[in-house]
């Protein structure tokens, strides 16, 4: 195992400093010079360290200000997804199915216990999303951004902030791939019913339906990717 070079030590000391200071996003870190004086290193090394945390948003760099906490995004690891999956997808292998059956997993998982206890204004907020659904379908196709907002908001009474990062990080990931396919034959009414049933059956706090429920809207998505 190669042994870390200067700057992924540094990396790795600034991550515990974070941690020791109790920093949130947004706040200062030491100054460049200061840096190298606690760490006893030098100039090149601390800025390769910084540039990488900047990179996955672990710190934020900003000219003539300092450097300060970054926003601890999971946008890097969308990318990430993305990449992979279109690599794969481009050399024929099923990188979006596989992304798509981790969400459903994760979604499978987590709905059945979301039916126990759903706020009615979350449902009142499901529904109206249902409804924007089926406008859409009016016009002959779901909007992405409509599918998406439900997706996240029926997780929503769980106020559970890094579930919320990491399924917006794989719809990220999802969009980026799926400009490789045409999914232009879906039914959107089909869609809209789908998402229907899911919420009557958290509204009725029936977990088992909702999970049923949900595997149903899989089926589907899975169903167009092999047609595709």
């Amino acid at each position: 195992m190669a042994r870390p070079t200067m700057a992924q030590d540094i990396e790795r000391r600034i991550k515990e400093l974070i941690l020791e200071r109790r920093l949130a996003p947004g706040d200062a870190l030491p100054t460049e010079a200061e840096l190298m004086d606690l760490f006893e290193a030098g100039r090149v090394s601390v800025r390769e360290a910084l540039k990488s945390l900047q990179a996955v948003n672990v710190v934020e760099i900003r000219r003539g200000y300092g450097t300060f906490v970054g926003s601890l995004s999971l946008s890097p690891f969308a990318e990430g997804l993305a990449f992979r999956a279109a690599v794969r997808h481009r050399q024929g292998e099923p990188g979006l199915a596989e992304l798509m059956r981790v969400r459903e997993a994760l979604e499978a998982g987590l709905v059945g216990t979301v039916a126990a206890g759903v706020p009615d204004e979350d449902i009142d907020v499901l529904r109206g999303l249902v409804e924007k659904m089926e406008a859409d379908a009016g016009g002959g196709r779901v909007a992405r951004a409509t599918d998406r907002a439900f997706h996240l908001a029926l997780y929503a009474s769980l106020d559970n902030h890094l579930l919320s990062e990491v399924l917006d990080a794989f719809w990220a990931a999802m969009d980026r791939v799926r400009e490789d396919f045409d999914d232009g034959h879906q039914d959107p009414w089909v869609t809209c019913s789908q998402h229907r049933e899911i919420v009557e059956a958290v509204a009725a706090a029936d977990g088992d339906r909702a999970v049923r429920a949900m595997r149903t809207h899989f089926d589907g998505i899975r169903d167009r990717l092999n047609a595709g």
